[in-house]
């Protein structure tokens, strides 16, 4: 099919149609909510309405061209695979990442209810808008039009909805599942274009984290204690860190808004020696800081640093002649210890692939302008299918301000948006 002929087969995107699914898909919001122990997500209750949406169109039940694969690894777990068959073997694009699980939402802390679709305007509001049920309903719009028109592609279109994308501690019942099992194999064959990021903009970047506790031993008192050396240590710490790894000549090709960083994000103290928060009380003898540091190979010189705070510690700053981290007279003497959770490797994506270009070249027609960006949060579940040989590429169309928050909302012009740059990419790589 020529490939101006596509863009008129395909047109522009049912908006009725796009916003009564997504009425139902939110609708399970409430029941897809990954936190466990406690909230375990039923993926099956989205994958039900996916499929009711596709079926008419389905090899299985109405003589259509989609193809449908439910496959689940755990009781009301599914993952679903959705293909539009091309002409050439081999020959294929997908859209991979529509995942239908959740994270929280209390709807004390919501201005609406965040389990059901509200509309005002533009807007679109409800827990799972722009995380992402409302990238599960526009994929599914898309497959939908493919299996009313009928278009003859050259690729094969391929949609992987998955499970389990918010939470990693039940391992083996999404897309790693999927994977592993070989399911994803034939994807290789063309560009994989992910489709849980926002903002319109190819998110060509992410990056990788270490997290880290840096456990204080000081004395139960109320001089030389574990909180004043832990922010001392961390100044030192993080001064040496920013000395030795400057930003990276990358960054601004990348469009990372921060270079590396290494924070801390939580201070926990013993509850037996801390049950009063009066600063007359005797406060604890040790703490814990958590945080994390964005590069993945510099645990080494952070222990570096560390032993060399523990051999010097005389020479740490204190705040007072009576602040001291070392008491020769009760043979005390503070210290340091620092541990390390697994890394969780970032992404950079393939800039001088053709899933690249095509991706920008169609942002541009239909926004105006094409600026990629990078961010600083992880997304393992990505580079682990890079480094099985897929070239990923990575886009979303609701808005990073709503991501995990309160009062989530994505905007229907931007989903208008996201269906029309699948049809200009599905256009060029027919080309």
């Amino acid at each position: 099919m020529a490939t101006s002929q596509i863009k008129q087969t395909l047109g522009d995107m049912d908006k009725e149609s796009f916003v009564s699914l997504l009425k139902d898909l939110i609708g399970e919001s409430r029941c897809v909510q990954n936190n466990p122990p406690e909230l375990i997500p039923e993926e099956d209750r989205v994958v039900k309405h996916v499929m009711k949406s596709l079926l008419p169109y389905s090899t299985t039940t109405g003589g259509g061209p989609l193809i449908l694969n439910h496959v689940a690894y755990f009781p009301n777990r599914g993952n679903l695979i959705v293909e539009y068959p091309g002409t050439v073997p081999g020959k294929v694009l997908s859209f991979v990442g529509m995942h239908m699980d959740v994270v929280t939402a209390n709807p004390n802390d919501w201005d609406f209810d965040p389990f059901s679709l509200s509309v005002d305007g533009d807007k679109l509001r409800g827990r799972g808008t722009t995380d992402c049920l409302g990238h599960v309903a526009l994929v599914t719009e898309l497959l939908k039009r493919l299996g009313e028109t009928k278009p003859k592609l050259k690729s094969s279109v391929i949609a992987v909805f998955i499970a389990s994308e918010e939470n990693s501690s039940i391992p083996g019942v999404g897309v790693d599942a999927l994977g592993r099992q070989g399911l994803l194999d034939n994807l290789k064959g063309g560009p994989l274009f992910w489709i849980d990021t926002a903002d319109k903009q190819p998110c060509i970047g992410t990056g990788g984290m270490i997290p880290w506790k840096l456990h204080l031993t000081g004395k139960l008192f109320h001089s030389g204690l574990a909180h004043k050396l832990g922010m001392e240590a961390i100044t030192k710490l993080q001064s040496q860190f920013y000395k030795d790894f400057p930003p990276h000549p990358k960054e601004q090709v990348y469009g990372f808004a921060t270079p590396s960083t290494m924070k801390p994000t939580q201070w926990s103290f013993s509850l037996m020696q801390c049950r009063s928060r009066r600063w007359n009380k005797p406060n604890p003898a040790e703490c814990t800081i958590s945080g994390d540091v964005s590069v993945t190979d510099v645990i080494k010189m952070l222990k570096e640093y560390v032993d060399d705070i523990n051999e010097n510690i005389e020479n740490l700053d204190t705040r007072g002649p009576v602040s001291k981290y070392i008491l020769p007279d009760e043979n005390l003497r503070g210290s340091l210890a620092m541990t390390f959770d697994p890394a969780i490797s970032g992404i950079a994506c393939d800039l001088d692939s053709r899933g690249f270009h095509v991706l920008c070249k169609a942002t541009e027609e239909v926004v105006g302008h094409v600026k990629p960006y990078s961010i600083t949060g992880s997304l393992p579940l990505i580079r682990e299918l890079q480094d099985q040989g897929f070239d990923v590429q990575t886009a979303g169309y609701g808005l990073m301000a709503t991501y995990h928050a309160k009062n989530e909302y994505c905007l229907l012009s931007d989903m208008c948006q996201g269906y029309q740059i699948f049809v200009s990419i599905i256009d060029q790589l027919e080309d």
